[in-house]
């Protein structure tokens, strides 16, 4: 375990004492955007991460629409404008790489160029610890090993031995998250999967590609590079999660149908590598040496394209936000978006009240901006990863005809949702 204490002069004593407490599960995104909003409304924070440290590098990542408002009353915008990507080109490639077509990454997104931004996961992650962790507790290398609630509080005990009690709980542990099924049981009963599976990692430039992406498609399998940065060929190492940071490594993601989600393989490398390597194993184009990357990839994410659907979001003194609660699933460019904006509702909801009414705010106000953009995509309905011959020969010319142009306002959904003004806790 690894704590990071307080600063000095910090200390919570006197009237700092009587603050209710609150415990954060996950530091990645929800969990420290939380974790600052309820210090704001007035709460002692800690938030435990199993992690060993902040886990830096990650694929980009979206923040779109209201999220752009939750940043911005955060004061980390302009430290997310300085780590903007800005993607020039997105082309999609035959399964004998030819083009088919190249367009504006806006115009498949749904994002508004200027506005929107689209940043490298370590640096949100970064950006977000940096707010708050002058003033709340994080503590790494562990993890919940059991809840216990009563009308006084919940009594926590932790993998590491360590036993507290906290006023309320927090889950902000992702798609699989532990906290959820403490409450509510097993995940397959909230996990609805969308019929495909990724697995991300960085490797070298092979192509030399500078601030764009490749789509190779053939029926139901996907590779994509993505570089981020102005490339030079053949550089960087396979493996390296901040190569693709630079000029010198790209993104590899590996996308495939897959008839039932992979329960098995979800905590278990060897079988994720096995699984793609199979799948892949007579695709053409630069997937070859995507796969030897793959093998030797230090920092690779897999994970079913899915989303979590809950009847609730909360039980007693527990509540959940972001992926653990409403994971989007990644085709719909919004899940940290969401979390970012679940983190301001469900804060700003208990600023001002207890929990039992602060959840129910939270669900009230949240719930239809959260759906709304669930339904961006439906089950089989992944546009952009065709599972049968007809259906990609309808997206290529589907591709061929759009306009060139991004759209001058993003998808509605993204900002369905207006924040409330931050209530001064009582």
């Amino acid at each position: 375990m690894t704590r990071t204490d307080l600063p000095s002069g910090t200390a919570r004593t006197g009237a700092a004492a009587s603050r209710r407490t609150a415990l954060i599960s996950g530091a990645s995104i929800a969990g420290p955007a939380l974790a600052y909003w309820l210090n704001r409304g007035g709460f002692a924070v800690t938030v435990v991460e199993k992690a060993s440290a902040l886990r830096g590098g990650g694929y980009p990542i979206d923040v779109r629409g209201t999220a752009l408002e939750v940043v911005r009353r955060m004061g980390i915008l302009p430290r997310l404008r300085d780590a903007h990507i800005d993607l020039r080109r997105l082309a999609f490639l035959d399964g004998d790489g030819g083009e088919v077509a190249a367009i504006h990454p806006h115009t498949v997104t749904g994002g508004v160029e200027g506005r929107d931004l689209e940043v490298p996961r370590g640096d949100l992650v970064g950006a977000l610890h940096a707010a708050v962790r002058d003033d709340v507790e994080f503590v790494f290398d562990d993890s919940v090993d059991t809840l216990d609630q009563s009308d006084h509080g919940v009594d926590v005990t932790f993998r590491s031995g360590d036993t507290r009690m906290f006023d309320l709980v927090f889950g902000a542990d992702g798609l699989h998250s532990h906290t959820r099924e403490f409450l509510f049981g097993p995940e397959e009963q909230f996990h609805r999967y969308l019929g495909y599976c990724f697995a991300g990692f960085t490797m070298r430039n092979p192509l030399g590609l500078s601030r764009e992406a490749l789509i190779w498609n053939t029926p139901g399998r996907a590779a994509v590079l993505y570089a981020v940065g102005d490339g030079a060929a053949e550089g960087g190492s396979a493996g390296n999660g901040s190569a693709a940071g630079g000029g010198d490594g790209v993104h590899a993601f590996l996308n495939f149908a897959h008839p039932e989600p992979p329960f098995e393989a979800f905590r278990n490398p060897r079988a994720q590598r096995d699984l793609v390597a199979d799948v892949f194993a007579d695709a053409g184009w630069e997937v070859p040496g995507m796969l030897a990357a793959l093998h030797d990839a230090d920092d690779l994410f897999f994970d079913a394209i899915s989303q979590i659907r809950l009847p609730r979001w909360s039980s007693g003194r527990v509540a959940l936000v972001g992926d653990a609660a409403y994971a989007p699933s990644f085709l719909t460019g919004q899940g940290t978006s969401l979390a970012l904006v679940g983190a301001y509702m469900l804060a700003a909801a208990l600023a001002d009240q207890d929990h039992t009414a602060g959840f129910a705010a939270y669900e009230q106000h949240t719930r239809e901006f959260v759906t709304a953009n669930q339904d961006l995509v439906g089950e089989g309905d992944a546009v952009l990863f065709p599972t049968t011959a007809q259906a990609l020969a309808r997206r290529n010319d589907m591709l061929r005809n759009l306009d060139t142009m991004p759209p001058a306002e993003g998808r509605p959904t993204h900002s369905a949702l207006t924040l409330p003004a931050f209530p001064t806790p009582s």
